[in-house]
């Protein structure tokens, strides 16, 4: 079986080892969604990831809800990260842009009206805003009209990522966003060809794939799934049904690489009692599976050898770790996270964490 320290071939990516980091939102672009020079110091001083998959990047105005997060719209945000990824290359690292349209989870004073959405509902908790928590609104929703305005938003992003130097893309279909809230039963009452049974509720990824690889070629087209549990509000009645159903409709689309986000009972962030879909997820599935939530090296291996990963992702101890692949290789202890600082818009708890020799100097 190979470890986590082997090389692994995900369409036309060449990855050197399977510690891959994961997407994470950090908050540090402007509020015109243009990245800043802090984020080529961040994402360079973790380039010896097998593959770094950048924070959510929005792929239009009306679908990016998250304060200072970035952007793939506009030829601004195309030229900020320019040297984003550039710094990575010089670095030896490889990244790959992932795109993301929030749907109801967008508050009208982000996105510049109501948010589109599935169907018409509402999020339940708070958004985030430039002025602090406030309540979501109800989602209006998506015409044909819309649909294909956001699949035209898509392709173009991930047009744009390509000119701005990225590897490929991954498709944001987790955690409550978009792509989930149509793919689920329980955001979804649609009854026309995007609703309604499971075949039709996977319509929607598929085109968006289609959009994407369209642009970039379904061999640099990756995709982020979140199926056991519910997120940010977002459900279904028969979770392992769609979410095989989905693998195999990724499967027949030729995707070469799936990263599931699976957090179990005692993860530190979004807990489910809802079993793993993975190991059925593995049975239709022939492209490279990574898998993502609470793992550490030994846990991370773990599944390697069980034959359910090709690889893994790592969020947070990438936060605090730079040289995380090392420490891993080494059993070195790794530096914890500060909370407090995953949002704000400086260094601290951004580019200041120490590695290894660093700390050893110390």
């Amino acid at each position: 079986m190979p470890t986590l320290f082997d090389p692994v071939e995900m369409g036309l990516l060449m990855l050197p080892n399977r510690i891959l980091m994961a997407p994470l939102t950090r908050a540090r672009a402007t509020r015109e969604a243009v990245p800043t020079p802090i984020m080529a110091e961040y994402y360079s001083q973790r380039a010896e990831a097998g593959l770094i998959i950048s924070e959510a990047t929005g792929i239009s105005r009306e679908g990016l809800g998250w304060p200072h997060a970035p952007g793939l719209w506009s030829d601004a945000q195309v030229e900020g990260w320019k040297p984003v990824v550039e710094a990575v290359h010089r670095a030896g690292g490889r990244i790959v842009a992932q795109l993301w349209h929030m749907g109801r989870l967008v508050h009208p004073s982000l996105g510049g009206g109501q948010p589109v959405s599935a169907s018409a509902t509402t999020a339940p908790a708070l958004a985030h805003t430039y002025d602090g928590k406030q309540p979501y609104v109800e989602a209006r929703e998506a015409s044909l009209t819309d649909i294909a305005r956001i699949l035209n938003d898509y392709a173009k992003a991930a047009r744009n990522a390509i000119a701005a130097g990225f590897d490929g893309v991954q498709i944001h279909g987790a955690n409550g966003y978009l792509v989930d809230q149509f793919l689920r039963d329980g955001t979804n009452l649609r009854d026309d060809d995007y609703g309604g049974p499971i075949e039709n509720r996977l319509r929607f990824m598929r085109e968006v794939i289609e959009a994407a690889a369209g642009e970039v070629g379904i061999a640099r087209t990756g995709i982020r799934l979140s199926p056991n549990g519910e997120v940010q509000g977002c459900n279904d009645s028969d979770n392992h049904a769609l979410f095989s159903a989905a693998a195999a409709e990724l499967q027949r689309l030729g995707v070469p690489w799936l990263e599931l986000r699976e957090p179990g009972p005692h993860s530190t962030f979004r807990a489910t009692d809802d079993p793993a879909v993975s190991p059925t997820i593995r049975q239709v599935f022939s492209g490279k599976l990574v898998l993502n939530s609470d793992y550490d090296g030994t846990s991370a291996q773990a599944k390697l050898d069980e034959g359910i990963a090709d690889a893994v992702s790592f969020g947070r101890p990438f936060i605090a770790n730079p040289d995380l692949v090392g420490r891993i290789r080494e059993g070195a202890e790794l530096n914890g996270w500060e909370v407090q600082t995953f949002y704000t818009q400086g260094p601290e708890g951004y580019t200041d964490y120490p590695k290894r020799g660093e700390q050893e100097a110390a």
